[in-house]
């Protein structure tokens, strides 16, 4: 974790954020994410205010366990595809902007702290780096998955290997190129999903969960994932498929996709 040096993150409670809500409460650092007018999708300063939080809770001994929700019916829907082109929605946050390139494919894992994500509304794209990063996935029985990136002229390259650390990749490869949504019973079986609840239930299962790793050293799980994270793919591979991410917006389909996206009409492709 290099992105924010702890002196940085200290002060985290008089911070402004603008799309992501920060609770601390009893050895749990609660963040939701709180863009759900626009879908929760990841604006780039969401992403930094996820960088920062997350930097908190690795350097703060305090901080035992992060639960991750979302407002609204829609968990996130990946990448804000109008940032994409250049369109930036402005916001008044006072996280500042982290000494260098944020890949959310391995921020979660070098946290070094148990993360519980609570997932109540549709995951779309990007927003699957929460759930393949998150050690605990409880998800709402009525949500759907999906990664439509294909249909836009865009591939899920970073997506496709944080889902490999959890999945099948075979199963990878065919959600990848086929882009449909996939049943949650069906992200269960496959292990991207940890527990199914109905709605009125969640909040109860993810109650279970925070009391059983309280039961349990914060410093022997945290020494563990670590030592987890040292086994994992390097962070040049990430840095290698965000490049392959800017290569293929750049091209004739991308553009096309991008473009047919905005204007809400079918992509003509050129395969170019």
């Amino acid at each position: 974790m290099n992105l924010y040096q702890k002196e940085e993150v200290s002060n985290i409670h008089e911070q402004t954020f603008a799309y992501l809500l920060v609770e601390e409460k009893e050895n749990v650092l609660y963040l939701t994410l709180n863009r759900a007018n626009k879908k929760n999708a990841l604006h780039p300063q969401l992403v930094n205010e996820i960088a920062f939080a997350l930097h908190y809770a690795h350097f703060n001994n305090q901080i035992w366990m992060i639960v991750l929700g979302a407002k609204g019916n829609i968990f996130c829907a990946g990448a804000d595809l109008k940032a994409m082109i250049g369109i930036i929605e402005e916001n008044d946050s006072t996280i500042p902007s982290p000494k260098g390139e944020v890949l959310i494919g391995e921020l979660f894992n070098k946290v070094y702290k148990p993360t519980i994500a609570k997932v109540t509304g549709d995951v779309y794209a990007g927003g699957f780096f929460f759930l393949a990063g998150c050690n605990i996935v409880i998800a709402q029985d009525d949500i759907k998955f999906g990664l439509p990136e294909v249909k836009r002229g865009l591939y899920p390259f970073q997506v496709m290997a944080a889902l490999l650390k959890v999945m099948p990749a075979r199963k990878v490869i065919d959600w990848c190129i086929r882009g449909y949504n996939l049943p949650v019973k069906d992200a269960l079986h496959y292990g991207l999903v940890s527990h199914i609840c109905k709605a009125e239930e969640i909040d109860g299962a993810v109650g279970d969960i925070i009391n059983e790793l309280r039961q349990n050293s914060p410093s022997a799980i945290r020494m563990g994932l670590e030592s987890y994270d040292h086994i994992l793919p390097s962070a040049s591979e990430h840095k290698y498929l965000f490049d392959m991410l800017q290569k293929t917006i750049a091209s004739e389909d991308g553009r096309e996709g991008l473009a047919a996206f905005k204007e809400k009409r079918k992509p003509k492709w050129t395969g170019q």
